[in-house]
């Protein structure tokens, strides 16, 4: 699957890691338990040392494995795509020129008296080894007959003797590409029998191949993915245990996220505190490690994607980029929704779908915002346009009277002053959203049904129960791989002293 390295033993690491992680057994272990088994727990903190460079190609293939299985097990949609050069890009010229001049090559020497085959021998050669590379293991028939056909060495012995017979091995060639290929190949198959030009159809049956391998790659990864998902907690934790003992500072990013999340929950407490009269303001604030840990997860849909997000969820970051853009723009939809029922509820109560038709007013016109080239003022002046004709139009056609010129400049006002900042119904809808999600991560992981979506979502409740849901699967996911690793980390910030104690006897049992 990778450009430098397609190679079966890519592979077979690839299921061996997973195979031996699979036999691990991990025991759940909560804040003040002893990690003491090496695959599930997160390694020890030792002082920054010098890595070497094979060190860091090691952790690099790791992190490469452990990307690509994370987004073969979750994505269901996850597949190679066949691309090429644009056409009119400097890349693709290129190409086209080198290929152009290979194949007008190869028709040259063809056409001499007599023949030269060599070049159409080398290419036989790498035909049959694409071939084989097809075939599943125990084909012993087809894959002895195609060495028997395309032996390349009786090939040159033919060649030296000029009865090299191209179109009888080109025709084989197709007609056992036809025996190995996806069912949606048979019309590339059919086109390749009806060529008649022999270096046409050479470099055909290469473009044939090249797509064949990206099905079969397509194949492997589908098969792959319930085997992968079965394993992939497992999986996961060990290859990022691996980095981590190559790289003693990858959770550094991690433990200042976590570190961050407390620093704010701490400062809710002491809000709370100095708020309740008769508080005790000498003793320690009490803070669930779980409750820190969600206040992260929280913090991600607020993120800015151009700094480095922590470590442990780099596998899913674009659906976290993806998420947060998804809710920024349910946020202005249910910002206008609030702004227009409080200003002109009566007109349009009896409107019918009215909700439906403002998302289809408003997507197309938010789409792209979260780019820095979006111009959201202008797309909010064009809303509030488009909802200030829409309901004049629904007043019209009831004989009532249409909204003032004063009612829709205010309607308009209020719609493009989203935008600010502080503004009391951006805000106002933001909470509630956070609200939502937070209630989402403190369901059991079995509970299937939703909470209730608090007060001026309900423009956008469909939209916010499938992102809710893709949201927790993401969290809980994420909480079963690198438990641990948070509980280590947790466990050094929010108890220092026990964690001091640990490592003591820890010390002086060693």
């Amino acid at each position: 699957l990778n450009d430098d390295q397609n190679s079966d033993s890519d592979s077979s690491r690839l299921s061996e890691s997973t195979a031996s992680s699979s036999d691990l057994e991990y025991s759940r272990q909560s804040f003040n338990s002893d990690s003491s088994s090496k695959p599930s727990s997160p390694a020890s903190a030792s002082p920054p040392k010098a890595i070497t460079f094979d060190e860091l190609m090691a952790a690099t293939r790791n992190l490469s494995n452990w990307t690509l299985a994370h987004e073969i097990a979750v994505n269901a949609n996850f597949c190679i795509k066949h691309e090429d050069y644009p056409q009119n890009s400097f890349a693709g010229t290129v190409k086209q020129i080198v290929h152009k001049a290979f194949w007008d090559h190869l028709e040259s020497e063809l056409n001499e008296d007599p023949p030269e085959y060599e070049h159409a021998i080398k290419l036989f050669e790498e035909i049959r080894e694409i071939l084989l590379s097809f075939l599943t293991p125990g084909a012993n028939r087809i894959h002895n007959q195609i060495c028997e056909v395309l032996d390349t060495d009786l090939i040159r012995q033919q060649a030296e003797h000029n009865a090299v017979d191209i179109p009888g091995l080109a025709n084989y060639i197709i007609n056992t590409m036809g025996k190995l290929c996806a069912p949606i190949r048979d019309n590339d198959i059919k086109q390749l029998k009806a060529t008649d030009n022999i270096v046409e159809l050479l470099r055909q049956i290469f473009r044939v191949l090249d797509l064949m391998k990206v099905d079969m790659a397509n194949y492997t990864i589908k098969s792959l993915r319930p085997y992968l998902w079965h394993n992939l907690v497992d999986y996961e934790r060990t290859k990022f245990q691996e980095i981590l003992e190559e790289t003693p500072g990858a959770l550094n990013l991690t433990t200042e996220w976590i570190k961050e999340s407390i620093e704010d929950e701490l400062s809710s407490v002491s809000d709370e505190s100095s708020s309740s009269p008769g508080a005790d303001s000498s003793s320690k604030p009490i803070i669930s490690p779980t409750l820190v840990l969600n206040n992260g997860y929280l913090k991600l849909l607020q993120w800015d994607y151009c700094k480095t997000i922590p470590e442990t969820l780099i596998t899913d970051e674009v659906r976290l980029q993806e998420l947060r853009e998804k809710l920024n723009q349910l946020k202005i939809i249910a910002c206008v929704s609030l702004i227009t029922n409080n200003m002109v509820g009566a007109a349009i109560v009896d409107l019918p779908d009215f909700a439906d038709h403002l998302k289809r007013i408003s997507l197309p016109l938010l789409e792209g915002m979260n780019k820095k080239s979006f111009d959201l003022k202008e797309a909010l002046n064009a809303i509030g346009i488009q909802i200030c004709s829409t309901v004049n139009k629904s007043l019209s056609e009831r004989g009532l009277p249409t909204l003032s010129e004063e009612m829709q400049s205010n309607l308009m006002g209020q719609i493009a002053h989203i935008v600010e900042k502080n503004n009391p119904v951006c805000s106002l809808i933001d909470k509630r959203i956070q609200l939502f999600m937070r209630s989402l991560l403190t369901l059991p992981s079995s509970q299937k049904c939703m909470p209730t979506v608090p007060g001026g979502l309900s423009v956008i409740q469909t939209e916010m129960e499938l992102l809710g849901s893709q949201y927790a699967s993401i969290v809980n996911f994420n909480k079963k791989v690198y438990g641990p690793f948070y509980a280590n980390i947790l466990r050094k910030l929010l108890f220092p002293e026990a964690a001091v104690e640990k490592t003591e006897a820890e010390t002086s049992s060693n």
